[in-house]
């Protein structure tokens, strides 16, 4: 008999039914938590696990920035669209090389900046009934689904 997880159906139900807005603060979020388990993996005293822990927690999080990046309308998104794209591929970059040389300092960066992001769009996503603006903002930077 196969038992269902409960919070990989809760994760599931919220994910469908969350507007853009809402899944891309979902995406910041999980990608800032696998940084943060890299970073973690870093004080690890086997090797082996070290490298396991950050590569593998910086290659989700790398996913993540990818979607980010990917789903960027930058023909209606405009400057902010254009400005994030450039922030993500940057972010990419810091990450990967974080992995690659297994050095935390980009990670560490990208971890600051993306707390930014994060916190900036939540707060966006709080204000929304009250700013019509933001509305057409999320509707303009992010690609129809």
């Amino acid at each position: 008999m196969n038992v269902a997880n409960p919070w990989k159906s809760y994760r599931q139900v919220a994910t469908q039914t969350a507007s853009p807005g809402q899944l891309v603060l979902m995406l910041y979020d999980g990608a800032l938590r696998f940084l943060e388990r890299g970073l973690a993996g870093f004080d690890h005293e086997d090797p082996a696990e070290a490298n396991m822990a950050v590569h593998n927690n910086f290659q989700r999080a790398l996913d993540i920035v990818r979607e980010l990046n990917l789903a960027l309308n930058l023909e209606q998104g405009g400057e902010v669209a254009s400005t994030l794209r450039r922030l993500y591929d940057y972010f990419d970059r810091l990450i990967w090389e974080s992995d690659l040389r297994k050095k935390p300092d980009g990670a560490r960066e990208v971890v600051r900046h993306l707390t930014v992001l994060r916190d900036a769009w939540a707060s966006m996503l709080n204000n929304q009934g009250t700013v019509p603006i933001e509305n057409t903002l999320v509707k303009s930077v992010l690609s129809p689904v």
